[in-house]
């Protein structure tokens, strides 16, 4: 496990570039807690857009999104010490979730600051995952607002929705990795 300062950044105060020693990492990080999704071609579609096209089916990952792999990494990239406080995220859709099931995957409390006007479906996600819903108005001022209230309140390590750079590193790189890997293949 990794360390972390409060504002969710890496205590040694890097940014957030990706390195293939931090890839490796990530990938190793969160490997036993997501599934391996299938990147897959459509013949008809590709006819269509007179192109090679690919796509790559998260909705197949565990918790239905590709935002499990970014909160994965992100929570188990906390030491015990931190990771003891729980943490804490704004969000009214599949980040809230996934936040949700890795903080249950990592056995640590989860604090999921909501909009009111958050659809149902999601609001049971993270219920089902086992995170505490706290209730916010709609704008990002009071989601913000509010997740900064439970993290004082709390000691939980803040996972951004968005600004993190533990999630944008495994995001990003993991894609491109496996869209570069799948079309190696496809060529060969």
């Amino acid at each position: 496990m990794g360390s972390r300062d409060d504002d969710g950044q890496n205590a040694e105060g890097q940014g957030y570039a990706a390195d293939i020693n931090s890839i490796r990492e990530a990938q190793a990080r969160i490997a036993p807690y997501v599934h391996k999704t299938p990147i897959l071609s459509s013949t008809s579609i590709n006819a269509i857009a007179g192109k090679q096209l690919f796509f790559k089916c998260e909705c197949f990952q565990k918790a239905g999104a590709f935002k499990i792999r970014g909160a994965s990494n992100s929570i188990f990239a906390l030491d015990d010490i931190q990771a003891a406080k729980g943490v804490v995220t704004h969000s009214s859709g599949n980040h809230a979730a996934a936040v949700a099931l890795a903080a249950k995957l990592r056995g640590i409390p989860a604090y999921i600051v909501i909009p009111e006007n958050a659809p149902a479906c999601k609001v049971e996600n993270v219920n089902r995952y086992g995170g505490q819903v706290i209730w916010s108005d709609v704008t990002m001022e009071s989601r913000e607002s509010t997740a900064k209230k439970v993290q004082e309140e709390t000691g939980a390590i803040l996972i951004h929705p968005f600004n993190d750079k533990y999630t944008i590193r495994v995001v990003r790189v993991q894609y491109a990795l496996n869209f570069w890997s799948k079309s190696l293949r496809s060529t060969q």
